[in-house]
Formats: structure tokens, sequence, C-alpha cells
């Protein structure tokens, strides 16, 4: 059957899921389960959004297609390129805290990550004052506004990212020199077939490479610990993480503080051990410096625990004991170093509230916790990413 590619990546991809080393208990497997459905429409998607001569900026992740500690913060699009070719993008710059390109050679694989070939954000563009913009990509040029494409470009990412998740979504388009008054060819029965076979090699890609990737980032830290700030590995110029692991009992809370930063983006999240973010529709498992309680003193303070300590700057751990912690500084304009870094501590959850210095500022009734979620669902649905 045509289709039989698919299946056996399938039930392939299945395997490597039940196989998986970190898998302790059902709850585990039902995670892996379900990122593995995100996974297949992934993949499937897009293999069939691969198209170098008419490319359309597709969704890379969301909420029901995660992978790689996807930050809940950004909506990630992708178009696939070709460099001998040329193309524009066009759009509309919209509220949101940043706009970033970045210019990729190859693809993630268990052993490797893309080169990145060229990244810049908005300040590095010419913006009109309505917001609109036009850039062109391609064979080195003087042309304002012009990056190239260099032997090996093969896809073009770009990632918006939210602060205050009220901002309005930009807009953005693509389209390649020269395809005016063409149109692509219709399908046949081999392309088809072949795309199924491309989705197959892609799930089975994409789960092998991030379930190596934490061993690379992450499992060589000591556990409920974070890194000093460095610049995020795969080539994003202005981008800082701090990243670490994270394994409490029930009876346990980590005590996170953090400077509040001068960079114009600030997050945290959790993610699962399938290294994807955790649901931050409806659960405070994610704060951006926007979003958290700032105490006097200029710190963020973040209590990660199982059960509700009823402080504002509460991150819901959603009855995953273990998982990964990041924080990113985005459109940075100096270094991040350690002074702009946070410090740990795991303490007892009765004793949460004695070692929060700023306790009575930071409680917060399950009346206007649950606000808080509702005023998440709502801005979440004006992305339209269902």
């Amino acid at each position: 059957m045509l289709t039989d590619s698919l299946a056996e990546a399938i039930a392939a991809a299945e395997k490597i899921i039940e196989g998986a080393p970190h898998i302790r208990n059902d709850q585990d497997l039902v995670d892996g389960y379900d990122y593995l459905a995100g996974s297949i429409q992934a993949s499937l998607h897009m293999a069939w959004a691969y198209d170098t001569q008419f490319p359309f900026f597709a969704s890379s992740t969301g909420p029901y297609t995660k992978m790689g500690l996807d930050n809940p913060d950004t909506l990630y699009f992708h178009a696939n390129v070709s460099d001998r070719c040329e193309y524009v993008v066009s759009g509309t710059r919209g509220t949101t805290t940043d706009l970033s390109f970045q210019i990729l050679k190859g693809d993630y694989s268990p052993v490797d990550v893309p080169d990145s070939l060229t990244a810049f954000d908005d300040r590095s563009i010419d913006i009109a004052p309505d917001g609109t913009f036009e850039l062109h990509f391609g064979r080195p040029s003087d042309l304002p506004n012009h990056f190239t494409l260099s032997d090996g470009s093969s896809m073009i990412v770009v990632r918006e990212v939210y602060s205050d998740w009220s901002a309005d979504r930009g807009t953005l388009k693509i389209r390649r020199v020269g395809s005016e008054g063409e149109v692509p060819a219709g399908r046949t029965k081999e392309a088809v077939a072949k795309r199924y076979s491309t989705a197959g090699k892609m799930l089975l890609g994409r789960l092998r490479t991030f379930l190596q990737f934490p061993q690379w980032f992450y499992l060589n830290l000591e556990v409920n610990t974070l890194a000093e700030p460095r610049l995020t590995p795969g080539g994003l110029s202005t981008q800082y993480s701090s990243a670490g692991h994270y394994d409490l009992r029930d009876d346990q809370a980590m005590i996170i503080t953090v400077p509040k930063s001068d960079a114009p983006y600030q997050g945290f999240q959790l993610g699962s051990m399938w290294y994807i973010s955790l649901d931050y529709i409806h659960h405070q498992t994610s704060l951006t410096a926007d979003q958290a309680q700032t105490d006097p003193d200029g710190n963020i303070r973040l209590v990660v625990s199982a059960h509700n300590p009823q402080v504002t700057n509460w991150i819901e751990t959603t009855g995953h004991r273990r998982g990964y912690a990041q924080f990113r500084w985005q459109r940075v304009s100096r270094e991040i170093t350690a002074a702009d870094g946070p410090t740990v501590e795991v303490v007892d959850f009765d004793q949460v509230s004695a070692r929060l210095p700023f306790y009575e500022d930071n409680k917060i009734s399950p009346e206007d916790f649950a606000l808080r979620i509702e005023a998440r669902r709502d801005a979440f649905a004006n992305r339209m990413l269902g």
C-alpha cells in the first residue's frame, strides 16, 4: 500500500516511545503516546508543506505538535528554501516583544544540530512607519534588507516572541522571485508516496533527536540546579538561556530567585521528560517577567511544586515529578552573566512561606489565581493556533 512506509515508521516510533530510558510509570508512557500523536501530525504537516518553489510559512510547532522544549511564549514558523533561488519575505511587525529570523543548513539529527548560517532580529532590518517590511534572501547583494543564502541553506525560521500574551501577532509571507505566472505541478502517485515516506523519516528522526538532546545540554547537570546563563546553542544571536532538570517529591518545592532583567524578554518554563513544554494553556507552567510578580528588591521568586503554595508565581508541575526547567533572555543588548542568572533552593513544601522574604506580598487567593488561568486561556485563544 502507498502508506506502508509511514505505517512502518509509526510502528517503529511506538517502540522508540515505549523504550525511552526515562519511563518509570504509566503516566510517563501516556505522556509519550500523546507526544507521539503530536509528532505524527507535525511530520505529516512538514512533509506536505515542503516546497522550495512555492513556499509558505508553516507553523513549526504548536500546542498539539510540540518538540524541542518549545517555548510557550513563541510562535514558530519555517519555510523551506533553495540556495539556488531568490526569495522575498514581507509582512507586518506586530506588537510582540521580539521578531527574529534564522537561516539553517541541514536538519536536526540524533548526532547533530543544524548549522545556523545567519541569525538576526528585526533591529537589523528597515521597518516602515506603518510596521510593514520586506526582506530579500538569495545571492550576495548590497541591497538593503538583503541576506545571503549560503551554500546548503535549506530553511528560514521565524520566531515571534511574546512577553505580554495580550500583544498582537504580526503577518508574514514568502514568495520565490520569478514565480509570477507559474503554478505548481499536479500531484502524482509517486510524489505522494514520497511524501508519506519523507513523513515517516521525519517522525523517526524527530523522536530520536529529541530524546538525545537533553543528554547534550541538560542531564549532565546536577539535578535541581540551573546552569549559569550562556548563549543558546543553535546560533540564536539574541538569546541566552539557563537550563536544568528537576526531581521533586510531592512534599518538596523548588524556590527559584532571579533578578528581573533589563532584557526585553525574560521567560521561564517547565518541560516534561519528553523534552516538550507542559500544558501552558490551562496551567501556569511558565511565566515571563511581564506576567510574574516582582518583589520590592527587584527579584522574581518562582515556586515550583506539585501543590498550590497560594503565591502568585506558583509554577505548576501538573503531576510531573521530574522534568526540565529553562530560563531564556532574548533581544539582549549585552552579555547575560552569572549575576543575571537564577539561584535555586529546594525546601519542604510547608517551609515555602518562611523562605519567601516577601511572602505577604506574594500571596494570592484561589479565586484570583483562577482568574490568571482564564487570562492565559483567552490570550492563547487569540493566537488562533488550534
